[in-house]
């Protein structure tokens, strides 16, 4: 197959490399090579020019290895995707007849209108099309139930319209206006599993409530790359996320989970809306999903491959996991103990526990997280509430040190010696997910003796210093608001 012809986009005196997608009088739609797909646009036809390839550089047609990838839905067996071509199918499946593939194909709504916001899309979404209303519908037996609201071909490429109650979709306002004057839903059709004040998580079955899920799936699906479940919905449970006002719940982002996970994925796709994003909202919904695996007593980790975004945003998480319990490892006093005064004899801490001896005693009693930055009733320091129920239990052994100094004083510095298999099990997390994170935060750089025997060394100014540049926060979630 002929590779894709490499173009150069000059705009405001640079040039960059781009694929041309698309065409249509005095503009074409590109996708610059190296980027996210949901950069791509509409330039001017004057700008593009053709451009020779290197003689010995790969194909036009590949671009440079990335990340791994997330944020879409892959399945074993049980589903069909909508997959892109370099995207590993792991069942050989096919797209179902009449939809295009994914492989190039650029967005064919520019923006989407949902509730009072006007949002441009970021990518792609197999939305079904007519040739007229209610005729000649594309798509296949399984999907036909998603064509009551087709939208025509003639305005493919232009603007969709969305209802943020239920997701029906239609190809014109009007309609769209009609249908808000009858759409009595109010909240998303299951069962609260979360809610701290006017936010809540509702957990919806896929299998019980398939058509809003589908509609769901194909909204959510302009948010997100590679591929994503779009009707086949059965074996899945979808975690949506709200915010509430005296007249209904609105939508702010969800995220899909298979219900029987043989790798133990704890999430599929999410999305968190763009308006809605740089919230916080993305990583409640993350440290919801590894709350599902600790009360089902596994290890999760989320479905790959990883986009971009998502692996930013678990990255974020593992990295703050790590440093959070890292900080109370390392503490010979609680952060929030006060100061303690004795007369005439040293000080009796006898009586003190540190979370991270709550966290390895599993018969005591566990401190719970709460709250956003900054908001009322939050642990008054950056590492209080990690001690959340976060893991199997873990025994390990602290070794206290005092150091005296010449003034006459002393310092207590605390020793710990554990494998990374224990660090892991005590944040509950995969091995290679905090060997990942660990590596990436420079935490696994000094490093003692060689081959197997070898050691590494984490001290609590390094911590620091990664908190610090990584901006490291409190969690997201409150456990004492988990309704399961």
């Amino acid at each position: 197959m002929t590779p894709p012809l490499v173009h150069n986009v000059s705009r405001t005196g640079v040039d960059r490399k781009a694929h041309v997608l698309d065409r249509r009088p005095n503009e074409v739609f590109v996708h610059y090579l190296g980027t996210d797909k949901r950069l791509d646009e509409w330039v001017p036809a004057d700008t593009v020019r053709e451009s020779t390839p290197p003689r010995h550089s790969t194909s036009p047609g590949c671009h440079a290895t990335s990340p791994p990838r997330a944020n879409g839905t892959s399945s074993r067996k049980r589903r069909r995707t909508a997959s892109p071509a370099n995207a590993h199918d792991p069942d050989g499946t096919q797209p179902p007849m009449g939809l295009p593939t994914m492989a190039s194909e650029r967005r064919n709504f520019d923006k989407v209108n949902f509730g009072s916001w006007q949002i441009k899309t970021w990518y792609f979404s197999p939305y079904p099309l007519t040739d007229g209303e209610g005729e000649d519908a594309i798509g296949h037996g399984r999907t036909m139930d998603l064509f009551a609201g087709a939208v025509n071909r003639e305005n493919a490429g232009g603007i969709l319209w969305v209802c943020d109650r239920c997701f029906k979709y239609m190809g014109d306002g009007t309609s769209w206006e009609a249908h808000m004057r009858k759409c009595t839903r109010k909240h998303p059709p299951g069962r609260k599993v979360y809610q701290r004040g006017a936010h809540t998580i509702w957990e919806v079955d896929g299998a019980k409530e398939k058509l809003y899920c589908q509609n769901l799936s194909l909204f959510g699906k302009l948010f997100i790359d590679i591929k994503t479940l779009f009707f086949d919905c059965d074996n899945f449970q979808f975690y949506i996320f709200t915010d509430a006002d005296s007249q209904r719940d609105h939508v702010l982002g969800f995220f899909s989970k298979e219900k029987i996970s043989y790798d133990d994925y704890n999430l599929a796709c999410i999305v968190v809306l763009p308006p809605y994003q740089k919230k916080g909202y993305g990583m409640l919904l993350i440290e919801f999903s590894y709350e599902l695996s600790r009360r089902a007593g596994r290890i999760g980790t989320p479905e790959r491959p990883l986009s971009d975004l998502g692996l930013r945003s678990y990255l974020a998480y593992w990295v703050s996991t790590l440093i959070r319990f890292l900080r109370q490892l390392l503490s010979t006093l609680p952060p929030d103990l006060p100061p303690i005064k004795t007369m005439g004899s040293l000080p009796d801490l006898s009586h003190i526990r540190t979370d991270v001896d709550v966290i390895f005693s599993p018969q005591k009693r566990t401190k719970r997280a709460k709250g956003w930055d900054g908001e009322s009733g939050a642990p008054s320091s950056p590492e209080a509430g990690s001690a959340s129920p976060l893991a199997l239990p873990v025994q390990l052994e602290r070794t206290y040190e005092t150091v005296p100094a010449s003034d006459g004083s002393a310092a207590v510095h605390v020793v710990v010696h554990c494998t990374l298999a224990d660090l892991a099990r005590a944040t509950n997390l995969r091995v290679e997910d905090a060997a990942f994170a660990l590596n990436e935060c420079g935490l696994l750089v000094k490093r003692e003796g060689d081959g197997d025997a070898m050691t590494i060394a984490i001290s609590r100014e390094m911590v620091e210093d990664v908190a610090r540049e990584r901006n490291v926060k409190r969690m997201c979630i409150d456990f004492t608001k988990v309704l399961l």
